[in-house]
């Protein structure tokens, strides 16, 4: 395949850019397209954007503007970018990310913005702290604590040997200690023995079957369905077995922080509170009710 099969003006930088808005153009925004792009070029050649702007009629060999055209003909069947580079930045850490893990998202990013900021508040500034990150997925959570407050000792549980396996080489590659372990938080033989901890943080499955319709094709056709679905008519199935483990396991000064489906934050809020915790839900940047923090009610 040459240069012109491809429709690409050159191989000069700037014109792949045009190529990128061209063939994308009306399935996705302008500011998406910028950033595919972006993020293309520092895979490819650990590019920053000024150095994008500044090489603007540097040109690629053809290998390369091969790889451009494919990752345009994938981003055509709406393969995530991030699947494309393999990874994606959280938080300060590089992540990769595969058909095995959730892609994080910036609310996810929020959260642990949000845990790292507040640590003092909650208890979790000192060499003894010890944080449980359920249904981990990725790693990401686990890894940029464990990454931002390397005082506190983590562990990480998620049901999924493959999901794992890329956790615990992104936690090789963020040179960050975490225990994981690879269990089934839904299980009645689920167990933690006489572990205490003082956060129990979690991102679990809370999507709506449902809300399927309402989703992109990017992720109801590329990331794994068991991260993300749960059914109708047990929606906080995820929510009752953490609560469950956070008043087992859950020091008295302890706190929990998950994130929510912002159709029930109230549900979810009530459902803690059954369990002896005081709650509060929080607002993420786009104004949904997105994370709800709970502490436990100390007679």
């Amino acid at each position: 395949m040459n240069t012109t099969d491809m429709h690409i003006p050159s191989n000069k930088v700037r014109d792949i850019e045009r190529y990128f808005h061209t063939e994308l153009a009306g399935l996705y925004p302008d500011s998406e397209i910028k950033m595919f792009v972006r993020m293309l070029f520092e895979a490819l050649f650990g590019w920053t954007l000024t150095d994008m702007l500044m090489h603007r009629d540097d040109t690629v060999n053809q290998s390369d503007l091969l790889r451009f055209h494919w990752a345009v003909e994938d981003l055509k069947q709406w393969r995530p970018i991030q699947h494309i580079v393999g990874w994606t930045e959280f938080c300060g850490c590089h992540i990769e990310v595969d058909k095995n893990t959730l892609i994080p998202r910036p609310e996810t990013e929020e959260i642990v913005n949000w845990t790292i900021e507040h640590n003092s508040k909650l208890k979790i500034q000192n060499s003894k702290s010890r944080i449980l990150d359920l249904c981990t997925g990725s790693g990401c959570i686990a890894i940029a604590l464990a990454k931002h407050l390397p005082q506190s000792q983590v562990t990480a549980i998620d049901i999924s040997a493959d999901a794992l396996s890329k956790a615990r080489h992104n936690a090789a590659i963020n040179n960050v200690e975490i225990d994981f372990r690879q269990d089934d938080i839904l299980s009645a033989l689920f167990t933690l023995e006489d572990s205490r901890f003082d956060l129990i943080i979690s991102n679990p499955p809370y999507v709506m079957l449902s809300e399927i319709e309402t989703m992109n094709h990017n992720v109801i056709d590329w990331e794994p369905h068991s991260a993300l679905f749960v059914p109708d008519d047990d929606p906080l199935r995820f929510y009752r077995t953490i609560a469950r483990t956070a008043e087992k396991h859950l020091k008295d000064s302890g706190n929990v922080i998950v994130e929510i489906n912002e159709q029930l934050g109230l549900e979810t809020a009530e459902l803690f509170e059954e369990y002896g915790f005081y709650t509060e839900v929080h607002r993420d940047f786009r104004g949904h009710d997105r994370m709800l923090t709970a502490t436990k009610h100390i007679e």
